[in-house]
């Protein structure tokens, strides 16, 4: 019996102390490339994931995970880039912790980037692939360097294959929930007043101009079909002539999304009446021509009219429905315009097959109109999405948070006003009464702006996350002011707990990187480890160690359920110096303190690579969230240790756990003290 329990015990220490004190490396990588024409080579960049991790594609938003990211030496002096590097098909989700909808690969993944080599004398591509891998509970930055020989020795056939392989499209949800995304905006449309009022005209046509009424039914749904394919058709025009890598761009880069939000609002504009979207009348009038010529070619060109004639009402869905198609994967325009198309032509074959029922259609009114124009207001809102993604890759500042959702509140308070009657625009019916559905749409669209106005005063607003920018760019943020007043509070001598102040004073020094890194919780800390190291021997207190990263989505869930808990937050402003030392930040350090890591040969030249190495040489591990308390005494400065199979702390999200962590951490400490 006792053997077995000393067995258990050591199966126990091993299995829990692996956690932290050895290296994770979730990823494999293999490296080739093929000739593709005169000095022009396709290079591919494929890893095998282990089962349970992610890695995040390179066309991640700002504001979320660490997108993988390729440098290749020599660009600009022997090498030039072809195009943009494409990645194999990934699977998306919408992540809550960082409010942003994020794009993942599990198993495997492969990016393809085109290359051409100007200077003769490269042989051989060098450079570097840089990666987040998460699981549930630790992310781990990576960095894999390569050296590709040229020509056929570097050749893997393999690898090569596989790069221009594109995955099931069932291992994107993501699709799936576009498509009735792309279905609901088709309905919309339906009820346009370019597209409703043609129902009852279109089924009366098929149904009387054919005597035999099979015959007439078969037209018509060959009829609606027609409407699907020419739809579905202009998805798989719109993907073959972007491809994977000019989608990825305009996934990310500022001039897509500027014009995608001008592009909006024009099509708003179009809806509130200010002019009308249309195509050349000899277009419209030749198709029509066609039309007349009866028969199945007849229903085709006869759907080609509608879809023509309708331009004016619909081309603002549909560019909508492309616009988001195009910032997501290669097949979200062809599954974009299926679902779209679908729904356009689901009631003309459904009256086709019964056309009494053309009889309980609500008749067409001011209502059509009415439709229109709220559509508007909700492009105008969409649109400014587009804008804020450009402002926040480029810290232009143009819309910190509140102001972006000031514009919210002020579209949508104007749509509600619209709908009472107070606002009016030139194609609009007089509003004698309010009607129960547009008093529902009221109700539903003041309690969305009564829901954002506390947004603008620091409320997290989380269903909405995504579409917001970060917190962070708040300027008027109330907890931000209570916690400014502590501090006052603090200096004219009342303790309110706190570090960071007292540790400032005692160093005279501001504490560094604190202009761009922040902690949760309005803590007070440091980002550089000596820094920190002084600090906490200046107030004899023991170090908390937060190894971290800005796309580390454990560390945001632990953040968020645990450091919030009252008692951890209360140890943490009181018994302990806080160092967060992000593994990922990009932030060049100065020439003086690049150097070159005895662990693995390599120029550390960024703080996140720095802290990397350091969080390996010292205590062994490279994943993230890792927590480790240190005795902070001068030539005492070892773990703390409080139980021998809890060197440190990971992602775990029990509160009480780790509250016991940081008070043995604090009573190991100062026993060794000798307090």
């Amino acid at each position: 019996m006792k053997k077995r329990l000393l067995t258990l015990i050591f199966t126990l220490f091993v299995g829990t102390f692996s956690v932290f004190a050895q290296m994770s490396d979730p990823t494999s990588w293999t490296f080739s490339q093929k000739k593709t024409g005169d000095n022009e080579y396709a290079l591919t960049f494929k890893a095998t994931i282990q089962p349970g991790w992610t890695v995040y594609s390179m066309s991640t938003p700002a504001g979320g995970p660490m997108p993988t990211s390729i440098t290749i030496e020599k660009v600009g002096e022997g090498i030039e880039l072809v195009g943009t590097a494409e990645e194999s098909e990934p699977s998306k989700k919408h992540d809550d912790v960082f409010g942003v909808d994020v794009w993942y690969y599990s198993n495997n993944y492969t990016i393809t980037q085109k290359i051409k080599v100007t200077d003769p004398s490269i042989t051989t591509v060098k450079g570097s692939v840089e990666f987040q891998a998460c699981q549930e509970g630790a992310c781990v930055p990576g960095e894999k360097d390569f050296a590709i020989e040229l020509g056929n020795k570097g050749a893997d056939k393999a690898t090569v294959a596989a790069a221009d392989e594109t995955k099931d499209a069932t291992e994107d949800d993501s699709l799936w929930l576009f498509f009735w995304v792309a279905f609901g905006s088709g309905l919309l449309a339906v009820v346009m007043p370019c597209v409703f009022p043609m129902i009852p005209m279109t089924v009366s046509f098929f149904m009387h101009g054919d005597s035999n009424k099979a015959k007439a039914k078969a037209k018509a749904i060959f009829f609606a079909l027609s409407i699907v394919g020419i739809y579905t058709a202009l998805g798989l025009i719109i993907s073959f002539l972007l491809g994977p890598g000019f989608i990825n761009w305009l996934s990310t880069n500022w001039l897509p999304n500027i014009c995608f939000f001008i592009i909006f609002m024009i099509f708003a504009a179009s809806f509130f009446g200010a002019f009308e979207i249309v195509l050349p009348s000899w277009l419209v009038n030749k198709s029509d021509k066609q039309a007349d010529k009866g028969g199945y070619i007849g229903a085709f060109f006869m759907a080609f009219t509608l879809v023509l004639v309708s331009f004016s009402c619909t081309a603002p869905i549909v560019g909508t429905v492309l616009v988001e198609a195009a910032r997501g994967s290669v097949l979200r325009p062809i599954i974009g315009m299926l679902g779209f198309s679908i729904a356009v032509a689901l009631p003309f074959g459904f009256f086709s097959f019964f056309p009494s029922k053309l009889s309980n259609l609500p008749k067409s009114g001011g209502w059509l109109n009415a439709v229109k124009v709220v559509l508007g207001f909700v492009e105008v809102a969409l649109g400014f999405k587009f804008l804020m993604v450009a402002d926040q890759t480029y810290h232009w500042g143009l819309l910190d948070r509140e102001v972006y959702i000031a514009i919210w509140v002020a579209v949508f308070t104007l749509q509600a006003l619209y709908l009472m009657g107070k606002i009016k625009f030139a194609h609009d019916s007089d509003l004698p009464y309010i009607g129960v559905p547009r008093l529902v749409m009221i109700i539903i669209t003041m309690s969305f702006v009564i829901y954002l106005i506390p947004g603008m005063f620091g409320a997290p607003l989380k269903a909405l996350a995504g579409y917001f920018p970060p917190q962070e760019t708040i300027d008027f943020d109330i907890n931000r002011i209570v916690r400014d007043n502590a501090k006052e509070i603090m200096k004219s001598g009342v303790q309110v707990g706190g570090t960071q102040g007292a540790a400032s004073a005692a160093s005279n020094e501001p504490v560094k990187y604190s202009d761009f890194l922040h902690l949760p919780h309005g803590l007070d800390g440091y980002f550089d480890y000596d820094q920190a190291l002084k600090a906490a021997q200046a107030q004899d207190k023991p170090l908390f160690i937060d190894f971290t990263g800005h796309g580390c989505v454990n560390c945001r869930e632990m953040e968020q359920s645990v450091w919030s808990d009252p008692r951890v937050l209360e140890m943490l402003k009181n018994d302990y110096i806080i160092v967060a030392l992000y593994v990922d930040d990009k932030t060049k350090l100065p020439a003086e303190e690049v150097y070159v890591s005895e662990y693995d040969g390599k120029k550390k030249n960024t703080l996140g690579k720095k802290n990397t190495d350091f969080q390996i040489k010292q205590f062994e591990s490279n994943a993230q969230p890792n927590y480790i308390l240190l005795d902070s005494r001068k030539g005492n400065e070892k773990v703390l240790k409080p139980h021998v199979l809890q060197p440190a702390r990971g992602y775990n999200k029990d509160r009480d756990a780790f509250v016991k962590f940081l008070q043995d951490g604090l009573k190991e400490y100062k026993a060794r003290a000798g307090k």
